[in-house]
């Protein structure tokens, strides 16, 4: 097992847009659907490889492209220590946090955390275990090369 580690910072509005942050369902709509639900289908296909928004599910954030990527640690504590020194940039008390996602990773769970910075702007930060992920197994690791 290894772990992945995402950031993203920007607005909230675009944080809560769930049709970008959830992949597009395997089967399209029907042709006969309403427009709104044809829209959102082809907004979600076509945002969802491209966006570095984070996903609705952290474990989704494995089936994004490598480019989103921040840092791959073999060991927990090296996470959680990346996972500090993020927050030490934008949080006062960054240290209980990150000692609790170590040991979360340890036992194989993923961390996601989100905070407010400055007026609507907000930070979410990831930790994702890979190879494989507890709450989705058969998800395989981006960095896998094919």
């Amino acid at each position: 097992m290894h772990v992945h580690g995402y950031l993203w910072a920007g607005e909230k509005a675009a944080f809560d847009k769930e049709s970008v942050r959830r992949p597009p369902p395997s089967v399209p709509p029907a042709p006969t659907s309403p427009d709104e639900v044809q829209q959102r289908y082809r907004e979600a296909v076509t945002a969802w490889k491209t966006t570095d928004i984070p996903p609705i599910e952290t474990a989704l954030w494995l089936l994004k492209p490598p480019r989103l990527i921040q840092g791959t640690w073999d060991e927990p504590k090296e996470a959680a220590e990346w996972l500090a020194e993020r927050l030490t940039e934008h949080t006062p008390r960054p240290a209980a946090l990150a000692a609790s996602a170590a040991e979360r990773l340890a036992q194989g769970g993923d961390v996601s955390l989100g905070f407010y910075l400055r007026g609507t702007s907000f930070l979410s930060v990831a930790l994702v275990t890979c190879s494989p992920n507890r709450a989705e197994p058969e998800l395989g690791c981006p960095l896998r090369v094919s």
